[in-house]
């Protein structure tokens, strides 16, 4: 019987992973940073939380398997702020092709990306270029059936968009008192006005962003579900 949702590659034995390999499962690589700055208000691990919370939905809907968040990135506008961390382009995408060749020699053919970064998008691209049959989805791009929810969807980085999802999931983590100014990137670490963000629209915006991926996946791979 086909499977009808996905799966967590950590808490599979290596017996179970590679049956799932061999089934010609579609594995999803989530990127997102574990320590960036996010403005004043939200933590560091922001985009590290979407990318896993994403990938937990889509795991509820597509029977694929989900390898573990990929924590560090090539995120240079992001040096100056104390914790974030940051990796060469080069040593970025060294990291990205030793991950996709390790599963590939395991008999994985099917590979998708999840970025939730900007800076990333580019090194990603490259990559997915010289090894083929490798989809990235670009959260950046994704979602656009919720933007008539925003008030501002100028900005984009500890923005309206971005903190609402944040406040979604893990509103305990959000300083809405520490707002900064908007457009003062090069002090606050932020971009945007956030200021009329709530959990109830980025609720709506992670749920445009899977219904978006879950089509992007079940066109470039039909067959695989």
């Amino acid at each position: 019987m086909a499977l009808k949702s996905g799966v967590w590659l950590e808490t599979l034995t290596w017996q179970d992973a590679k049956a799932r390999f061999h089934s010609g499962a579609v594995v999803v690589v989530p990127v997102g940073a574990a320590s960036k700055a996010h403005g004043p208000h939200l933590p560091l691990g922001t985009d590290a939380l979407t990318a896993r919370a994403l990938t937990q939905r889509l795991i509820e809907r597509l029977p694929v398997v989900a390898a573990p968040v990929v924590g560090f990135g090539f995120y240079p506008a992001f040096t100056p702020f104390a914790g974030s961390q940051h990796l060469t382009a080069d040593t970025f995408k060294a990291v990205m092709r030793e991950l996709i060749g390790n599963l590939r020699g395991h008999g994985v053919r099917r590979i998708a990306i999840l970025n939730t970064g900007v800076s990333t998008e580019k090194p990603l691209d490259e990559v997915a270029g010289e090894l083929g049959e490798v989809a990235v989805l670009h959260m950046r791009l994704l979602g656009g059936k919720a933007d008539s929810l925003f008030d501002n969807l100028e900005g984009g980085h500890a923005d309206e968009r971005e903190t609402s999802v944040m406040l979604a999931l893990d509103p305990r983590g959000v300083r809405m008192d520490r707002l900064a100014p908007e457009g003062d990137f090069q002090t606050t670490a932020a971009t945007g006005d956030a200021t009329r963000a709530s959990a109830f629209k980025g609720e709506r915006l992670l749920d445009a962003r899977v219904e978006d991926m879950v089509t992007a996946l079940r066109t470039r791979w039909p067959e695989a579900f």
